[in-house]
């Protein structure tokens, strides 16, 4: 059966053969792709965790906020967007080392540019719609872990707020943004963001205050890059576990 954001039904258009860590890390970025439909959207990934992702008006706003959202760490990295790459999107990936570049389409001028680098790998993926449930497998010693795909993701409303601070329709968008985001980030996982970009990302700490002192750490750099303060910046933080003390806050 052919699913849509599946690599196994993906159209190769260049670049040299795809590596078993390339097929892991682009279907991790695939799977974050989707929790965002038709909004223009764009992430950088390494290592199976987000580096910068971002929504924006179109794709190269979405491109353009997702680079900046961590510059370094995207070096080396895969990038997968909803949107069509065109040829100043194109120009935009070109000057970044990158593994993979995934869409649902590159127009003839995006490859004219994009061709030129001949180890880049171009993938072309059906993201025209969601599927039925699909069945989730990973390999253990000797066998096989099965689990049905985790494809929703709950919508956060003001309702579930249980502090008095209420917050704003723009931070509730913030969060919803960033609660899609840390879903994908491996656990214990932080995610800092602000107009529907990510500041900081943390990962993979074995305790939160690990990872949230990653996150902010990196949202202060870049904050600080922007000639901004990270105290009145008003970023929304997500989590993907409860705080149990208040040192990590």
């Amino acid at each position: 059966e052919q699913v849509p954001y599946s690599l196994a039904s993906a159209k190769q258009l260049h670049g040299k053969e795809l590596s078993y860590n390339n097929i892991q890390d682009a279907n991790a970025a695939l799977n974050i792709v989707r929790e965002f439909g038709k909004t223009p959207f764009c992430v950088g990934l390494k290592h199976m965790n987000p580096c910068g992702a971002a929504i924006g008006k179109n794709g190269v706003e979405a491109w353009q906020k997702a680079y900046d959202a961590d510059r370094v760490s995207i070096f080396g990295g895969i990038v997968a967007t909803n949107c069509v790459v065109d040829k100043e999107m194109a120009e935009g990936m070109k000057p970044v080392f990158l593994e993979i570049i995934m869409a649902p389409r590159f127009t003839e001028e995006a490859l004219a540019v994009l061709e030129t680098k001949k180890n880049l790998r171009l993938l072309e993926v059906d993201m025209s719609s969601e599927s039925p449930k699909q069945m989730q497998y990973v390999s253990v010693n000797g066998g096989l872990l099965a689990q049905q795909l985790d494809t929703e993701t709950i919508r956060l409303t003001k309702e579930m707020c249980v502090t008095e601070t209420q917050p704003t329709d723009e931070q509730m968008s913030d969060l919803q943004f960033g609660w899609h985001i840390v879903k994908h980030v491996k656990s214990n996982a932080i995610v800092v963001v602000k107009d529907g970009r990510t500041y900081g990302v943390g990962a993979g700490q074995m305790n939160r205050v690990g990872s949230a002192a990653i996150a902010l750490k990196q949202a202060q750099e870049s904050l600080a890059a922007e000639g901004k303060d990270i105290k009145e910046a008003g970023l929304v933080m997500a989590s993907d576990g409860f705080f149990p003390f208040g040192d990590s806050v």
